[in-house]
């Protein structure tokens, strides 16, 4: 029973990514910054789709933090000064079929407030 529910909520998860990335691409000027989190940590990527590279990224477990809305803000902090230093202020930002609340919409206010423009 539980192991159906997980695979239900995964699959729905996997559908509102589809849905997403069919309207949202990145581009060198303004990449596309996709988050994953899992119960423990955070992972964000700066990915330019044209060339299908990542620009930049950043890890929660090199930082040090959990997956909650304290570890997002400095997440936040930290891709937004890698951006800078790409000359990247511009960004679309992919919450990769996660809902925004919590986390995902800390996280994206937190880069807004440190001068990327989503």
């Amino acid at each position: 029973m539980v192991a159906n529910v997980l695979k239900r909520k995964l699959s729905l998860r996997i559908k509102r990514k589809r849905r997403i990335r069919a309207k949202i691409s990145g581009t060198a000027s303004c990449p596309r910054i996709s988050i994953f989190k899992s119960n423990r940590t955070l992972y964000v990527q700066a990915i330019e789709d044209i060339n299908a590279t990542t620009l930049c990224a950043s890890d929660g477990r090199k930082l040090g933090i959990k997956a909650n809305k304290a570890g997002a803000v400095i997440l936040a902090k930290d891709i937004a000064s890698r951006l800078e230093k790409a000359g990247i202020k511009e960004a679309v930002f992919d919450r990769n079929g996660y809902l925004y609340h919590g986390v995902v919409a800390a996280f994206a206010e937190a880069l807004r407030e440190n001068g990327i423009k989503l």
